[in-house]
Order: C-alpha cells, then sequence, then structure tokens
C-alpha cells in the first residue's frame, strides 16, 4: 500500500536524506525521532507529497490516503468549528455548509428556498449527507462545539480542530508532526487515547518520551541521513541504541586504525609507486574517500548555569493571594512558601492560570487582594520573558553577546561564537537571522541567552518544546542538580518526574493544591473522583474481609531467586536480535529467516512481560 524506496534529499551542501528506506503495515504505530535539523520533517513531507525527493521512488497503492497534520497550521478564525472541520472535504464541505448556511436564511427569507433545493440535490447526488454524519461524528469524537468561532479558541483547542479536519478524510495513514507540543497534559492523555483507538496506520514525530512509550508499537530513528528501525517500543529502543553505537565505535576505531597504517605505508615513497602495489593504492584512495563520507554523530548541547550568589533562606512568600479576570476566579485565596532550592513544577489546562500565577509570584502582576513577599538577594531569570525580546531580524550572534565578543560564564571568560559552539550553533548558523531558525534552534538559542547571566530563581515557561530527546535529557539532568531555586511549567510529564520536588496543580476555578513529588506522585495523592451511584460496589464478603495474604512457599522462593538471571539472560538475548534486525542487510535474507528472529522477538517480549509480572508477585508475597 506505502513504500519509499531508497529515497534521497540535500539542501545545499547538507544532505538530510541519504537512501532511506521505509514500510508501514496496516495498524502500525510508528514513532520518528531524530536530532532537530535532521530532516524528520522533510521526511513526512516527501512521503505525504508536499516536496520531491531528488532520488528514489514513493509508491502508493490507488485509494490510499496519506494526510499530513503540520506543526504550524492556519485557519480562517472568524469560521466556525463545524465549518472549519467540513473543509476537509473539500468541495464537498463547502457544499455542507452552503447548505446550513442557506437553512439559517429560509427561516427568515422565503426567496432562499429555490436555491436551498438545489444545494440539497446536489448533495444527495454526491452523497454529501453520509459525510456530513461523518464531521459531526469526529466533532462528538474529539469533544469540539460546532458552532464555536475559531477565534475564541485557544491554540490547543485549535490544534484539536486541525486534527479533526485531516480525521474526517479517513486517511490510511496519518502523519503527525509534535502532535504534543503547545498541548496541556489533559489534552496530550486524550490524544494518546484517540491514536490508540485511530483504525489506520500511524507515523509521528515526538520527543515526548512517556507519550512515546504508551502510542509506539515501533521506533524509526533518523540519524546521519540514515533511517534505523528499533521493533517494540521507546524503553527497549534506548538498549538496543545503545549497543549500537558501540558496536559503530568499535568499527569506526578499526577502520581509523587500518586507514593510518596505509598512510604510514603510502609515506614510504618508492616501494608504494611500485606498480605490483597500485592494487594497494587503490584501496587506500577507496578508504579516504570512505573516511571523508563518514558523517560523524552531532555533539550534545553544553549546559551550564551560573547560579551566582545565594539567595536568602526563604525565596517568596504568598499568603492568601486572590486573582479574577472579568468575574472569572483565577486564582483563589492561595498561599505558599517558596524555600532555597525548591524545584516546583506547575501543572494544570491551557488557561487555567499559571503565568498568571508565575507573575505574581515574581511581583510583576498585583494581586486583587493577599500579599507577596521576596527573600533577599534574589536574582531572577525568566525564560518566557526572552521569547518575547528575539529581534527576528538580529542575527543569533548578536542576540546572545548584546554587543560584546567576550562573555563571562560561570566566572570564566568565553567567546561568543565558542559559547554559542556549546548550544550546537556553527558560526555560518551563527551568522544567521533568528527568522531562519527552526523551532528547536530558537529554544536552544533562548536557553544560551537565559544562561549567560547568572540567576538564583530559574523560571522556565515550557522549555522543552521542540527540543530533541538529547538535548531535553541535558536540561533534565542540569536543572536536577541546579543549586538555586526553580518554578517550572511543562507539560513533559516525564521530564516534571525527573526534576521537581513538588507540584503546584491548578484544579479549575481558581482551586490551587500543592502536593510533594511529581507527576506521578500527584497521580497517586490527588483526590479520586466520586463514582456515580448507579455503579454499586459490590460488598467485601466476610471471608474476604478476615482472609491472610499468602505466604510464599519453598519452592516459589527458589523460583524468585533464578527469575532475575532468566530475565537478564532473555534481556540481553532481546538486545543481540535488535541490533540484528536494525541492520539494513537484515530485511534482504529469506522471509523464513526474518520471520524465524522477529517472532523469536516477539516471544521474548512476552515472556519477559509474565516474568515481570510473577517477580512482582512473589516479591510482594516474600
Amino acid at each position: 500500500m506505502f513504500n519509499l524506496d531508497n529515497i534521497s534529499i540535500a539542501f545545499g551542501h547538507v544532505t538530510l536524506l541519504d537512501g532511506v528506506s521505509l514500510r508501514i503495515e496496516a495498524g502500525e504505530r510508528v514513532c520518528l525521532i531524530g536530532r532537530n535539523g535532521e530532516g524528520k520533517s522533510t521526511l513526512l513531507k516527501i512521503i505525504s507529497n508536499q516536496i520531491k525527493a531528488d532520488n528514489g521512488k514513493l509508491e502508493i497503492s490507488s485509494g490510499y490516503k496519506i494526510t499530513l497534520l503540520n506543526q504550524e497550521h492556519s485557519f480562517d478564525l472568524g469560521d466556525t468549528v463545524f465549518h472549519a472541520v467540513s473543509k476537509g472535504l473539500g468541495n464537498l464541505g463547502e457544499l455542507i455548509e452552503e447548505y446550513h448556511e442557506l437553512v439559517e436564511q429560509v427561516a427568515v427569507d422565503e426567496t432562499k428556498l429555490s436555491q436551498l433545493e438545489q444545494v440539497q440535490n446536489r448533495l444527495e447526488a454526491e452523497d454529501g449527507w453520509s459525510l456530513e454524519q461523518r464531521v459531526e461524528t469526529i466533532l462528538s469524537k474529539l469533544n469540539l462545539p460546532p458552532e464555536q468561532l475559531l477565534s475564541e479558541l485557544s491554540g490547543g483547542w485549535q490544534r484539536r480542530v486541525a486534527l479533526a479536519q485531516i480525521l474526517v478524510t479517513e486517511p490510511n495513514l496519518l502523519l503527525l508532526d509534535e502532535p504534543t507540543n503547545h498541548l496541556d497534559i489533559e489534552a496530550i492523555t486524550w490524544l494518546e487515547d484517540m491514536l490508540l483507538d485511530f483504525n489506520g496506520s500511524l507515523l509521528f514525530v515526538s520527543h515526548d518520551r512517556q507519550f512515546m512509550q504508551r502510542v509506539s508499537t515501533r521506533i524509526i530513528e533518523l540519524d546521519r541521513g540514515k533511517l534505523t528501525s528499533y521493533p517494540s517500543n521507546y524503553a527497549i529502543y534506548l538498549r538496543t541504541k545503545e549497543a549500537n553505537l558501540e558496536i559503530e565505535a568499535i568499527q569506526a576505531a578499526k577502520f581509523d586504525k587500518s586507514l593510518a597504517k596505509e598512510e604510514v605505508w603510502i609515506r614510504q615513497g618508492v616501494k608504494a609507486r611500485r606498480t605490483r602495489n597500485q592494487g594497494r593504492v587503490r584501496t587506500l584512495q577507496k578508504l579516504r574517500i570512505e573516511r571523508a563520507q563518514r558523517r560523524n554523530k552531532i555533539g550534545n548541547i553544553k549546559l551550564n548555569v551560573d547560579s551566582g550568589e545565594l539567595s536568602g533562606r526563604i525565596v517568596i512568600e504568598a499568603e492568601n493571594i486572590n486573582k479574577s479576570y472579568q468575574d472569572k476566579n483565577i486564582v483563589n485565596n492561595f498561599s505558599t512558601v517558596m524555600m532555597r532550592g525548591d524545584r516546583i513544577g506547575l501543572i494544570g489546562v491551557n488557561g487555567a492560570g499559571k503565568t498568571t500565577l508565575i507573575k505574581m509570584l515574581l511581583g510583576d502582576l498585583e494581586p486583587d487582594s493577599g500579599t507577596v513577599k521576596h527573600g533577599t538577594k534574589l536574582n531572577i531569570a525568566y525564560f518566557d520573558q526572552l521569547r518575547d525580546q528575539l529581534d527576528p531580524e538580529a542575527t543569533v550572534v548578536d542576540t546572545v553577546s548584546q554587543g560584546q565578543d567576550i562573555l563571562t560564564i560561570n566566572g570564566q571568560d568565553k567567546h561568543v561564537m565558542s559559547y554559542l559552539g556549546d548550544f550546537l550553533f556553527a558560526p555560518a548558523r551563527a551568522r544567521s537571522p533568528v527568522k531562519s531558525l527552526s523551532g528547536g534552534e530558537r529554544n536552544r538559542l533562548l536557553l544560551a541567552r537565559l544562561f549567560t547571566k547568572p540567576a538564583n530563581l530559574l523560571v522556565l515557561d515550557e522549555p522543552t518544546n521542540d527540543l530533541d530527546v538529547e538535548s531535553l535529557e541535558l536540561l533534565e539532568d542540569l536543572l536536577a542538580n541546579y543549586p538555586g531555586t526553580l518554578l517550572l511549567v511543562s507539560h513533559d510529564r516525564k521530564f516534571l518526574d525527573n526534576v521537581v520536588t513538588s507540584t503546584i496543580v491548578f484544579s479549575g476555578q481558581g482551586k490551587i493544591t500543592e502536593y510533594i513529588g511529581g507527576y506521578k506522585d500527584w497521580l497517586r495523592q490527588r483526590p479520586q473522583p466520586v463514582k456515580s451511584n448507579s455503579v454499586q460496589k459490590k460488598p467485601e464478603t466476610k471471608k474476604q474481609i478476615t482472609s491472610k495474604p499468602k505466604k510464599i512457599n519453598y519452592n516459589e522462593q527458589r523460583e524468585l531467586t533464578k527469575l532475575p538471571s532468566k530475565i537478564e539472560t532473555l534481556e540481553s538475548e532481546l538486545a543481540k536480535l535488535h541490533v540484528l534486525v536494525s541492520d539494513s542487510e537484515f530485511y534482504k535474507k529469506e522471509s523464513h529467516q526474518i520471520n524465524q528472529t522477529l517472532g523469536r522477538i516477539k516471544t521474548i517480549e512476552n515472556d519477559l512481560k509474565t516474568m515481570y509480572k510473577r517477580w512482582e508477585k512473589l516479591e510482594n508475597m516474600n
């Protein structure tokens, strides 16, 4: 149905895709990952026929529909939700919208009746009524209000409309480019559930690790122009990728050693020029070409933040603060004490009031009532403020340098170009205008500018948007070890779990509650929703109440002792098999060999799930 064969494309002297091939089976949910700028969005646009590759073939069966949800989408904000979604059906969508408008007009102007009949006849002839029902079904499934104007919707809800617009076409292959960007946690979990129920195939780009883990059935990585496939989920991909990199490093070292040996030989002069050694000379020339074509892995960004002078022990103290806008209660009687070293995450749906609370805590916005006090020696760096200060016409280097060639970072002088190199900006890129940067590059630029000044209170509003996984994990590690105080707004659940020490949660109607721990800790501590009275819980029997937990016996104790080594053996075999199938030569083997290997992978994965459950059960009995 869909096949990508030996696709290559380059922009200028930069090769993004170098002979990549891809086939996606029916029902697969494939996650495409890779560093910023590797060409992930370009690959999606080639698959959706928005751009043409330089070489290779794209084969799509007749009637096979492919639709792409881009990172950015444009709407006529004067449209209703129903009209915007109907546009996904093309001319028929416009006809359905015209019918609805005429129905309303006929109520006050009967001269429109003949026009309404004409439109109705055209809809019947083209099976428009079933398409209208499809639009209404999608709107209901996505909880979208049909008559709401797009101008009245938040960015997250507009993204939901964009998704409805492509789902109404009933695609066989759905392409999503960073679908979780700018969505709140509630919307992300909704999207996960929706995609798990989607009947077609799915190829999506994401850096949200929890989203990848839950949704994907296969990971493919775009690295230095090549695609590598990793069956199974994100957690297994990480283990297999590590093994692949070790093998690659060993092979590269052997190659370099052989090349160095030949270079020494050629410099011996006379012997190298003898006729009988010309074959060896040609081999050396091939080695040189191969080494020149070898694309080394891009380095990681180097993050370092200067916390400067220690702040006072109490950083910010808020007591009974309140804030309302147009009779809408945003913050209701909230109190907190932030201590030096606290790392606090803010969780809530878009529009709940997270930014409003931050501005009140920082003193940029006065509360309607209550008090906010700052501690001593406070030096604040606010990430969100910098977004508005970026001049799209300024160069990258001017944005960071502020007219200075030498920056003082953590007490050490550093040239601005060297500093930008730490954030993966090559000299040519550092002289480019800000408007030419991708979303990930802009975020790296914002971080680079933020960390040029010492700060003992970092306030980061969605710092992870558009960052690739490697950069995100480095930022995560930096913040987890930051000696100052941190206020963090993020919808990345894994990031929150790994960084924050407590969470402030917005529950709506101004209610704000603070919990110890990260996102998972909040899920465990939050009040559980009250179940409907119509569902009666079956009362426990006397036997259930009085029964004692079963104790582990001798045979079960022996089983528990042996389980870890069995699991380790299977995981080792699984990692080796994943390395085998990620090799491009694997799929050139006989079909029975391929099926046998893939079947073994599936068997091991099922066995591991069973063993882990058994291990947990025996541990609880022990």
